[in-house]
């Protein structure tokens, strides 16, 4: 491999999408079990059609471990694919369609800024001692790597709570980063009373908090967020609810505390499929998640006279998934079709034991909280 010039991608970035569709089809089927192809739930649909594996981040890693492909190509975000480097095995490359595909939440904790704050931790306590890091698994291998080497945990928006239960049974206090309204919702749903849970405002020092707010919080949280789940808001829910007095709002945890506060249930991408599936012919649900996820469960529940709405009246999908195009899946296949590697993610190896370790710890309790309905 690797003898002759890769393909150039120029080649492919003028290309309609109907003319990437066959493209794609004849590198797939050239490739065959070598490859295995995932796509997020978020994905926009003339990718997502081509997928063998569909699922949220964690579960696709965790399929794409089972598989026999050589390389696995994720349809996702830059911190998806290290996540699939780590539980994949040393024999599987993972390869991302396009470099720029990143989250913006996760970009809101950068290594520097934690370590800053776990320094500015130590004017006030012993941070090693009293606080447990825990990060969502919508953040970089680095970030994951700090956690595991401190012996924190990675959660997810299905096990939150577990791993918040987990962590409370071993330290006084939680650093949970990057997205404060996971762990506010979580941390609520606890019972943790609300002067006992600050925002670490990563751009102020001491995150912009008093000594004493800091030695009496139970739960420090990121000033973090999903710019999609931030769209949602209350007066959508009042105004559904007026035209639709009995219908169903369920929200993701990464919405605002006001808007999952409104909503009859909350819960991960999953819990969302899992209850729109099951429900009753003639239900009809508002749902405050990403909007290629809405339309994709709208279409599918139709048949069964199931209504789906998405719950704010923009449209507002995430634009850094998106960037896994038709143009950019088609040139990275046909680069692997001829030999060639392109766009691999590969964790550095000084943070891979430490980061695995975080995801292990997780995984080690199990998919989700007791008694929830995440």
């Amino acid at each position: 491999m690797g003898q002759t010039a890769t393909i150039s991608f120029s080649q492919f970035e003028r290309a309609a999408d109907s003319e990437c569709a066959p493209r794609i089809a004849a590198a797939r089927a050239q490739l065959g079990e070598r490859c295995v192809l995932l796509a997020h739930h978020y994905q926009r649909a003339d990718v997502y059609c081509h997928s063998d594996l569909q699922g949220d981040s964690l579960e696709l890693a965790r399929l794409a471990a089972t598989t026999d492909a050589e390389t696995v190509v994720f349809c996702g975000v830059h911190f998806m694919a290290e996540v699939a480097d780590l539980l994949t095995g040393s024999d599987q490359r993972v390869i991302l369609p396009d470099l720029a595909a990143g989250c913006t939440m996760a970009d809101m904790a950068s290594l520097a800024k934690i370590n800053r704050c776990w320094r500015e931790l130590a004017d006030y306590l012993d941070p090693d001692s009293e606080v447990m890091p825990v990060t969502y698994i919508n953040s970089a291998a680095d970030l994951k790597s700090f956690v595991g080497s401190r012996g924190g945990i990675v959660c997810t928006s299905s096990n939150a709570e577990r791993v918040l239960d987990w962590a409370w049974q071993r330290r006084n206090k939680v650093l949970f980063f990057p997205d404060q309204h996971l762990g506010r919702w979580s941390a609520r749903k606890m019972g943790v009373a609300a002067e006992h849970i600050q925002v670490w405002d990563f751009n102020q020092p001491h995150g912009g908090l008093s000594e004493e707010q800091i030695v009496s919080a139970k739960i420090l949280l990121w000033k973090g967020h999903c710019s999609v789940h931030q769209m949602f808001r209350p007066e959508h829910i009042s105004a559904w609810r007026q035209k639709h007095p009995d219908g169903i709002v369920i929200a993701h945890p990464e919405c605002a505390w006001e808007v999952c506060a409104m909503a009859d249930d909350v819960g991960s991408t999953a819990h969302i499929q899992r209850t729109v599936r099951a429900a009753k012919p003639g239900s009809r649900f508002l749902v405050g998640t990403e909007l290629n996820l809405v339309q994709r469960l709208a279409v599918g529940q139709e048949p069964r006279q199931v209504h789906v709405s998405f719950m704010s009246p923009l449209v507002c999908m995430c634009s850094t998934m998106a960037r896994i195009d038709p143009q950019h899946l088609a040139w990275c296949l046909e680069n692997l079709a001829d030999g060639k590697i392109v766009n691999q993610i590969t964790v550095p190896e000084q943070l891979r034991q430490p980061a695995t370790e975080s995801i292990t710890r997780m995984l080690e309790l199990g998919a989700a909280s007791p008694g929830s309905k995440n």
